[in-house]
Formats: C-alpha cells, structure tokens, sequence
C-alpha cells in the first residue's frame, strides 16, 4: 500500500476545495466543470503559495465566519498592525490554519529579516510569515485572523489563493485596514475613511473622503478583486497625526479594533491599548506644554478639524443609519439588561467571563 506525501495530502486538500467551489450550488455552475484536475492544474497546485495547516478543514462551524486582514505594510502609521496582532494574540485564544510561502512572495533586501548577534554568533533569525489564523474574541466568537507582512510579489496569485479559501468556507465579510499619516491633532477622536460595498457598513461613516490616487497596497486590491467577485469587504483607514507616524500610537489601535469589532460583530480586547493610550496622551500634553512651536501646530490642526468636523458629522458604526445615540436613561436601562444576564456576578468578577445578552448567539 502506497500512502500520500505531505505535498501530495495539500494537493487532495486543494482538489477539494477546488471540486467544492466548483460544485457549490450557491456558484450555478454546470455539472460538467465538476471535475478532477488536469495535470497542469495538479502541477498548479503542487506550486501553491498556500498551505493549510489545519486538520478540522470539514468543520461545519467554520462555515459563515468574518475574517480580519490587517498587514504590516507602508500604511502602518503609528505602528498600528503590531499594536493589533498583539493584543489579539495576547487576549484571544488562536489556532493557527493556513501559512504563505514567504521565500515565494518577500524580496529580502527590501524588507530585510532581523536576526541577533549573541558575542561570537547569530541566532533568533526572524523569518517574515503571513498567515491566517483561527482566533475566539471575548464572547467566544470564531473569524479568521489575516496577519503579518504584505507580500512584495505575487500579489494576484496570492489573492486567487485567499479567494478560493474564502469562497470554500464560505466568509462572510471581510474587513481590512490600514493606518494613513494625516495632518491631524492626536487631541480629537481618531478619524476614518470607510471604503468597500457593504453600504450599509460605511456610508456616512468617513470623517474624510478624497478623490485621490496612491499607492497600491495587497488590501486594496483585495477588497477590488472581492467585490468583482461578489463577496462582501469593507476598509476602515484610520488617520494618524503624521507627526506620531514613527511612534506607537495606541488610539488607532483602539479605533481600528473599534471598528473591526462592530462591523464583524465581535467583543474585541481594548483596555491594554486604552492604558498605554493613557500615558501616550499625557507625555503628548507636557511636551505641549514645553514647546510652543509643537503646540502651535497642534492648534493648527485643531481649528482645521473642527472647521471641517462641523460640516461633516460621520454616524456611529454602532447604529443603524436610521438610529440615533441613546439618551442617559436608555444607557442605564441597557445595563441594568447587561447585568441581569450575569448570573453569578462573583464569578464573572473572578474569571472574567460574560455570558452572551438574550437573543446574542455566535454568528
């Protein structure tokens, strides 16, 4: 008996896949094009960029999830990404599903890995890695975690990859993000532009919306091939003060998990971020205090946004476009509801965990 390699086991995986996206009946295709693979297909998808690492592919509870796409890219202002995947992976349990080849996709010289020098030799090489996760967020709701470094090459193959993988677990909605340098004070809320075609997600939502052209990033041009493809995806680009660009700058961190956390309907861990987000703003205020030609600039800032903030008053992602921002006694009735869903308040106290409202149920 000949048993399969484990490049000939992905190669049955992809088949899969493959015969499923084919033969779905939510795709109308006809029976003919349910089919084996040719050779040139096999020998495709022996050279595949994806590999999957998971042995639950048959899980009908990873059937409808949402999925996050967030990369270290050129619009990471603020260090948005690293802050994100780390309080994810610190907070959130995680499995890991599926990896990219990254000798296949990074042009090493322009992305250089790190690697230590320990006296009289290197070690702790720091290979780059993009991959998906499985990730559980607070209310024990599963979605797909998209992480790590955008790839320099390969873009649409990498793409076709993740579109058949979207397509065989069928995902719901993918949001993506990115954090963009903007001349804007780091002393009003965290501003937006939404983009994507789920209107319902990102109409009257942007704090600004250009008509301008940029820089392509493998975000943007995933959210263009999946709505060519039919498949729900939104942005959220937040605006960091350009001057913070180079630093760590938590309050785009809490908005861009804000943002992907109501739009996937998912209880995202904040409070770390919120902490140090705490101290960042009063560092911020004494040096405002200290220099006169900072805190001119700031003010600058200040009258431009606000000259614009009175002319374009975006909603909350957290309504319904018809709904408007509960009064006083509405917030206290909704947590009266909150706490009498908890039914052993010492104990949630204790472990931290929060039983799921009435009508609440995982996606």
């Amino acid at each position: 008996m000949r048993y399969f390699t484990a490049s000939e086991s992905q190669v049955a995986i992809r088949w899969t896949i493959d015969l499923y996206l084919k033969c779905s009946p939510s795709r109308w295709l006809p029976l003919p094009l349910c089919r084996m693979p040719t050779l040139n297909e096999e020998k495709m998808s022996k050279e595949s960029l994806m590999t999957l690492v998971a042995d639950d592919l048959d899980d009908s509870r990873l059937q409808g999830l949402g999925m996050f796409v967030s990369l270290k890219s050129i619009s990471d202002a603020g260090h948005n990404h690293s802050q994100v995947s780390n309080e994810l992976f610190g907070r959130l349990d995680s499995e890991l599903f599926a990896t990219f080849d990254a000798d296949e996709l990074i042009a090493y010289t322009s992305q250089r890995p790190r690697v230590s020098f320990l006296g009289d030799h290197f070690a702790g090489y720091q290979a780059p890695r993009m991959e998906i996760y499985l990730m559980t967020d607070e209310m024990d709701r599963k979605f797909w975690f998209l992480t790590g470094v955008e790839p320099d090459l390969k873009w649409e193959r990498v793409i076709a990859e993740l579109h058949s993988f979207i397509e065989a677990f069928n995902v719901s909605l993918v949001v993506g993000t990115a954090s963009l340098p903007m001349p804007v004070p780091h002393t009003r809320p965290v501003g937006v532009t939404a983009h994507g075609n789920r209107k319902d997600l990102i109409e009257n939502i942007s704090t600004w919306s250009p008509t301008v052209e940029s820089p392509a990033g493998l975000a943007s041009l995933l959210e263009i091939r999946l709505s060519e493809a039919g498949r729900d995806v939104v942005g959220y680009s937040l605006h960091t003060p350009h001057y913070l660009a180079e630093s760590e700058y938590p309050a785009v961190a809490v908005a861009t998990l804000e943002y992907v956390g109501a739009a996937l309907k998912l209880a995202l861990p904040t409070d770390k971020l919120r902490e140090a987000g705490r101290l960042v703003d009063q560092q911020l205020a004494e040096q405002l205090e200290t220099n006169s030609d900072v805190r001119q600039m700031v003010e600058g800032f200040e009258e431009r946004f606000d000259a614009h903030a009175k002319e374009h008053e975006p909603r909350s992602l957290l309504l319904d476009e018809d709904e408007q921002m509960a009064d006083a006694e509405e917030l206290g009735a909704s947590a009266e509801h909150f706490l009498a869903a908890i039914e052993n308040t010492e104990d949630w106290l204790k472990n931290g965990h929060i039983e799921p409202l009435p009508g609440d149920h995982d996606q």
